[in-house]
């Protein structure tokens, strides 16, 4: 299932300043296990990657945790997305799209793969 360790899988896709951030916290007393389940209902799996990257837990337990992350902030983008749609009276599928990486970066997680992350260059002609 897994290609490798939590750690060895997600440490490499996160900026410094989240660890950093973490640690802070951490060093304060913060539990971080706490914090990375609380990161991921509010759909921010940058933080809670930093969170559970310095906690010592199951990397199974690790996975659900960050998947949920990516899941709820795809459900809060879709949200997102229909309301400024409604205020806007035009559709932001660039919102939608980014949702659908959210969603397929969950999957990925789940089942121990690393992040792949599409980035496609746009081309953009000025004449």
């Amino acid at each position: 299932m897994a290609d490798g360790s939590f750690n060895e899988l997600y440490r490499d896709t996160l900026k410094d300043v989240f660890l950093r951030l973490a640690n802070e916290q951490l060093e304060q007393g913060a539990d971080g296990l706490t914090c990375a389940d609380t990161y991921a209902e509010q759909g921010k799996p940058e933080f809670t990657l930093a969170y559970l990257l310095l906690t010592e837990v199951a990397d199974e337990v690790k996975r659900d945790i960050l998947a949920r992350a990516y899941e709820q902030r795809a459900l809060l983008s879709e949200q997102k997305a229909e309301a400024m749609a409604e205020e806007f009276h035009r559709p932001f599928p660039m919102i939608k799209v980014e949702a659908q990486k959210d969603r397929t970066a969950a999957r990925q997680v789940r089942s121990g793969k690393r992040l792949r992350r599409e980035t496609r260059a746009i081309s953009i002609q000025l004449n």
